[in-house]
């Protein structure tokens, strides 16, 4: 008997070796003009938001400037530490928006492998493309393609069809991309219900990319108690004294994560059951503010009372697996350049290579539209010095492959 109990423990072992998942937390946030709008502590209520749930990947719109973003990486996700990254800021290229969406991301877990920017009539569609770490990355990388944006607001036929035109513009430019791509698509989607041309068009199955609602609650999600668990505006039941927003109360369903559906069964990178939520919604807040007393439930008073006093919306998570192994290994998070000079030029950038760096590096040249304007190509030598003599003043960054880092800096 004893021995078929050690067995038996062996072969559990063993499968959970087999069956063993790496989770990624993703997070979507409109964060409601942010810096700007009161109250004047929302770095810090943001801070205790994230602290409860710890994305890997947090996205967001309604980002006002780089001032902003570089609040929310410093003061909300690295105030005790380094762990997080975020992708370069681009002022908006679409329309006459002001407001832009970012990503940040673990830097243990990924690197910034690509970025692009997709323009519609209204605002951007921002495209980033994640490397995960892991210990086969070399020979079978794996990618996350993420897209995130703000659809147009507002009730009506004309608006209705300025979103739809905004998803055609994003499911034009997947066409392009590998139809096994693993993508996300995130943002304040601003639809009334499932009936919506925009929703509709994005889980066309002819698309090259299709889309699933990993939640699965087709509907009219307005002002629809049947969907209270899923709204995630309005976080007030008036906007007076924030600086604008939404009122009303809880009664709507307008920030998303899509995925493909690849996700719904593929091990490589897949949806985790039951893990998708409006973040702070206890499914009894129709119409109410979030951080009423009787909402109470598993989402605790301390996080819906930042969750009211941060942004109109609430946060949706969503969560992801991997059967890929991911890396230990120290050279995904070395910083393989340094500055000797600064990095505000006239003429010269000059760079030291780390001593840790054995192979070749790439040096790509971008400025704030994200337009690829110089590459260079190092040899193993440890100082690079690259000319930006003939390049017009202004804010640039400077991408180093294959480490897929980004670095801003100014040319005078």
């Amino acid at each position: 008997m004893a021995l078929n109990k050690y067995i038996l423990f062996l072969l559990l072992v063993s499968f959970q070796g087999v069956f063993a998942q790496e989770t990624i937390k993703t997070m979507f946030y409109n964060v409601f003009d942010f810096p700007s709008a009161p109250p004047s502590n929302r770095p810090e209520l943001l801070k205790n938001i994230l602290n409860t749930y710890q994305p890997d990947i947090f996205m967001i719109c309604e980002l006002e400037n780089e001032f902003g973003a570089d609040l929310i990486l410093n003061n909300s996700l690295n105030s005790t530490s380094t762990t997080y990254s975020r992708a370069p800021y681009f002022d908006n290229q679409s329309g006459n928006a002001e407001l832009q969406q970012l990503i940040f991301y673990k830097s243990e877990k990924f690197t910034l492998a690509a970025i692009d920017i997709i323009t519609t009539t209204v605002r951007d569609i921002n495209r980033y493309r994640l490397l995960l770490h892991t210990d086969d990355q070399s020979t079978n990388p794996l990618y996350l393609d993420i897209y995130v944006t703000h659809l147009k607001s507002s009730t009506g036929t004309s608006n209705q069809q300025l979103r739809l035109q905004m998803v055609t513009q994003l499911t034009n430019y997947l066409a392009a991309i590998d139809s096994d791509s693993y993508v996300i698509f995130a943002g304040d989607l601003n639809v009334y219900s499932a009936s919506e041309p925009a929703y509709q068009h994005l889980l066309d199955p002819d698309n090259s990319i299709t889309f699933a609602d990993p939640i699965d609650a087709p509907g009219s999600w307005n002002n629809n108690a049947s969907f209270s668990y899923l709204h995630t505006q309005s976080t007030r039941l008036s906007s007076s004294g924030f600086g604008g927003g939404a009122g009303g109360g809880l009664d709507d369903r307008f920030d998303f994560i899509l995925i493909s559906e690849n996700m719904l069964d593929n091990p490589e990178m897949m949806y985790v059951e039951n893990s998708y939520k409006a973040y702070g919604n206890n499914s009894n807040c129709f119409n109410d503010r979030i951080d009423s007393p009787d909402c109470n439930g598993v989402f605790e008073q301390s996080l819906r009372d930042n969750l009211y006093l941060m942004s109109d919306h609430l946060p949706v998570v969503m969560e992801l697996q991997t059967d890929r192994t991911l890396s230990t290994s120290t050279i995904a998070f070395l910083e393989p350049i340094t500055f000797p000079k600064g990095t505000i030029t006239s003429d010269v950038l000059e760079l030291k290579v780390s001593n840790e760096i054995k192979n070749q590096l790439d040096f790509h040249i971008y400025n704030v539209l994200g337009q690829q304007i110089k590459t260079i190509y190092n040899s193993n030598t440890q100082q690079v010095n690259i000319d930006v003599s003939g390049v017009a003043p202004g804010i640039y960054y400077l991408k180093v492959s294959p480490y897929n880092k980004t670095y801003k800096f100014i040319k005078r």
